[in-house]
């Protein structure tokens, strides 16, 4: 893929600013590239035609050019131009902690939320009827049980999707769901559009399909661009996209509508599926809760995943899909092959907690909110130094550290009894997003405060992770 001279420009620096200018672009594309905004493998533009949009002359291009080949960040190919790469040694080292055992350790890996004890106690009582009422059927319900299904359709409706119970496929989770829709729709070698960063467990899955990533960035602060996607959906092939519009893991950027009607509009074009993961759509904190992302626009071909796991408890393994019918049956099907229905109990359990939303939900927003309040004090008061943008939604931060120093911090971390991720884990191509941290809020206050001191000693015992720090690993 080839990037165009103009569009690069628009996110690089103004030349002028500092000098020498060459080693201030270099700079600059080193970051875009670590931060995932530029992707890996990708065709820079022609000397000349970037030194016009950035309005330098072509000496400074070509040095540039050659600062960028010698650091890593790029390598040339005679007659093939000019291609972003990273620096030998960057991989990823370590693993995702998300498969961790459980321990003492206060856990910051995983962004999913308790259950009140006393709010699960309640709801097993009441569906206790309901399940001795299953007690004499087989319990075998491959699509899900009929009054869950009926209650999915329901709630997508009433959010501006019309939807029919011959429409939802209920899964063990979200996770579940992805998986059998890439294993219908995909094959070993075909392309998948996926946002850069993006969920783990997601991109593990894709991998393991044998499937080709074409990532596109979310940027910090700016969220996607639309003409990146629109030229990445159009230029690919993908036979499949899979975005998370609805406050992004890990970022928290929430889509505009109007970007997401023109990623509709594109998807179609290109006959792409395109899955919307909305399993945190419901976690709206400052913002109204967004309408289902089908409703922007075209859509016979957009699969909506939706979850349990992230609004109420991740235990209940109860996840469901939304598809046009026929697609909903092929799935079901599939489905049959594996583990031949869900859980009668969990989804009934799923089914109460679904009815009584208005009462438990909002409590639950009001907690997340005390709780993302106090992680940004203790986190500006502790490591001022640290950056990020507060998202409107969800359930963690995605934190700058200012510098690649992520998977050895979070090494020294664990020593200090905290577990937490490192950006790479999230990233499409090993050794993207050193520098940061996912940062959940879903742990209570004091365990956030306690979190954060010790991530501060972890901090102070390694590595600088100020802003002088920032650029000296990859041009001396």
């Amino acid at each position: 893929m080839l990037v165009g001279s103009r569009q690069l420009a628009a996110l690089l620096p103004d030349p002028a600013k500092a000098r020498p200018a060459y080693r201030h672009l270099a700079h600059a594309l080193g970051e875009l590239i670590l931060d995932g905004r530029l992707a890996l493998h990708v065709r820079l533009p022609a000397e000349r035609e970037l030194a016009a949009a950035l309005g330098t002359s072509r000496t400074t291009v070509t040095a540039l050019y050659d600062l960028l080949r010698e650091s890593g960040f790029a390598h040339s190919r005679q007659g093939a131009g000019t291609w972003t790469s990273l620096p030998q040694g960057r991989a990823a080292h370590g693993v995702s902690r998300l498969l961790a055992p459980q321990d003492t350790a206060i856990d910051l890996a995983r962004a999913a939320p308790t259950l009140p004890e006393e709010t699960l106690t309640d709801a097993l009582a009441r569906i206790a009827p309901r399940l001795a009422g299953h007690a004499d059927t087989p319990g075998y319900h491959p699509y899900g049980l009929a009054e869950l299904r009926s209650a999915l359709a329901e709630r997508f409706t009433a959010r501006g999707l019309a939807t029919t119970p011959e429409q939802i496929l209920v899964t063990a989770g979200a996770q579940h769901a992805l998986s059998l829709v890439l294993a219908l729709l995909s094959g070993p070698g075909d392309r998948i559009v996926v946002e850069n960063p993006s969920y783990p467990n997601a991109l593990e899955a894709m991998r393991r399909a044998g499937l080709r990533l074409v990532s596109v960035p979310v940027a910090d602060g700016t969220g996607w661009d639309p003409e990146v996607v629109e030229s990445t959906l159009r230029h690919s092939s993908a036979r499949l996209a899979y975005l998370i519009p609805d406050f992004h893991n890990p970022t928290g950027h929430l889509m505009p509508a109007d970007d997401r009607a023109r990623t509709l509009r594109a998807a179609h074009a290109c006959g792409t599926w395109l899955i919307a993961d909305e399993t945190l759509t419901d976690l709206a904190l400052d913002v109204p809760a967004p309408a289902p992302f089908a409703a922007h626009g075209p859509g016979t071909q957009v699969i909506t995943v939706g979850s349990m796991s992230k609004t109420h408890w991740a235990g209940l393994r109860v996840g469901w899909l939304r598809a046009p019918a026929p697609l909903v049956t092929e799935l079901a099907a599939q489905r049959v092959a594996s583990d031949m229905g869900g859980s009668v109990v969990d989804q009934l359990l799923a089914l109460d907690l679904l009815a009584r939303s208005d009462q438990l939900l909002p409590g639950r927003l009001d907690r997340l909110r005390t709780q993302r309040a106090v992680l940004t004090e203790e986190l500006g008061s502790l490591l001022p130094h640290w950056r990020w943008h507060t998202p409107p939604g969800g359930l963690s931060l995605w934190v700058d550290l200012g510098a690649p120093v992520a998977a050895d911090l979070a090494e020294r971390a664990l020593a200090h009894g905290v577990r937490v991720e490192g950006g790479a884990c999230f990233a499409t191509d090993p050794g993207l997003f050193a520098h940061r941290l996912r940062m959940p809020y879903t742990l209570s206050e004091e365990t956030l405060r306690e979190a954060v001191r010790r991530i501060a000693q972890a901090a102070a015992e390694g590595p600088g992770t100020g802003p002088s720090a920032a650029r000296q690993h990859w041009i001396a």
